[in-house]
């Protein structure tokens, strides 16, 4: 069995993204890892090659600025990726840029992948998530947070990023089949500095609305408040060894009472709901689970 990584990245200093730690997170289960880097204003280049790996493959690119709609340049950058792999590869694993698979899931994801090799009913391997939020002691505990998505899939061509880059599609817009597996992606996205989050805030931003719209919603604050979140909840569990030292450097505090939320009162009727029965109201999958 071969298995080929992939992901994509542009100025992952400047926005203090983990994307050493994504990387290292799953370098294990892969045979080659591909990224695409996109021309930076930092030394994002450099920061993947400090990883020293003979697996990692770093094709050059650059982003369409001028693709400002609903961040299909992020599924772009996801796909030239996805077409350097080899050609020989039975999976790919995807990783995000602040995206983590912790170690202890590793024999997992392995199994289930020699498992469904071979198995032409099943697209991909989905993975449940947990958001973290303002620091590494919460996550996120609201319905705005997805709660599953695809991140290993077949080497199969007629795949493709889906819209911003979210999950996969076969085309021509066919979801995926794939097999629940009893592992994590661990989404730092929403802990960073609150300045470096202010930063990255209007550089995404850029690639799904237009000038007004960054300067209505997010303005020119010098830090992100994290204040304004609905409901959190303490995380119990450990984090990967690839992120302890990012943890031990954190060098900003939040604090929150996870007694208060602001959830909608849609929302807590789901969550009755989803205690009693198990079904999420209004979910959206972008797969079909086999």
């Amino acid at each position: 069995m071969k298995v080929s990584g992939f992901s994509f990245v542009r100025n992952a200093v400047k926005f203090d993204y983990p994307v050493v730690e994504a990387i290292t997170s799953i370098l294990p289960l892969c045979d080659e890892f591909v990224i695409a880097v996109g021309a930076s204003e930092d030394e994002t280049r450099k920061l993947i090659q400090s990883i020293g790996s003979p697996k990692i493959k770093i094709i050059d690119t650059v982003w369409d600025e001028s693709l400002r709609t609903g961040g299909r340049t992020f599924a772009i950058e996801t796909n030239k990726a996805f077409n350097e792999i080899s050609s020989d590869s039975d999976w790919a694993f995807y990783i995000q840029g602040d995206e983590i698979v912790h170690e202890k899931y590793h024999d997992r994801i392995k199994e289930a992948m020699l498992r469904y090799k071979d198995d032409p009913t099943v697209d991909g391997l989905i993975f449940n998530y947990l958001h973290f939020y303002g620091s590494y002691d919460y996550v996120g505990d609201a319905y705005r947070w997805y709660r599953r998505e695809v991140r290993v899939i077949k080497n199969d061509k007629s795949i493709t990023s889906y819209k911003d880059a979210q999950g996969f599609r076969k085309r021509p817009d066919i979801k995926l089949r794939g097999k629940l597996i009893d592992a994590y992606v661990y989404h730092y996205g929403w802990v960073r500095d609150p300045r470096a989050m202010q930063g990255k805030q209007r550089s995404f931003n850029h690639f799904y609305f237009d000038d007004e719209w960054i300067e209505k919603h997010i303005g020119q604050a010098e830090s992100f408040d994290y204040t304004g979140i609905d409901a959190l909840r303490r995380f119990e569990g450990t984090h990967p060894k690839v992120m302890q030292p990012r943890i031990h450097a954190i060098n900003w505090q939040f604090d929150h009472d996870i007694s208060k939320n602001n959830l909608r009162t849609k929302d807590r009727f789901k969550r009755v709901v989803e205690k009693l029965t198990g079904w999420r109201i209004g979910e959206f999958r972008n797969y079909k689970i086999v």
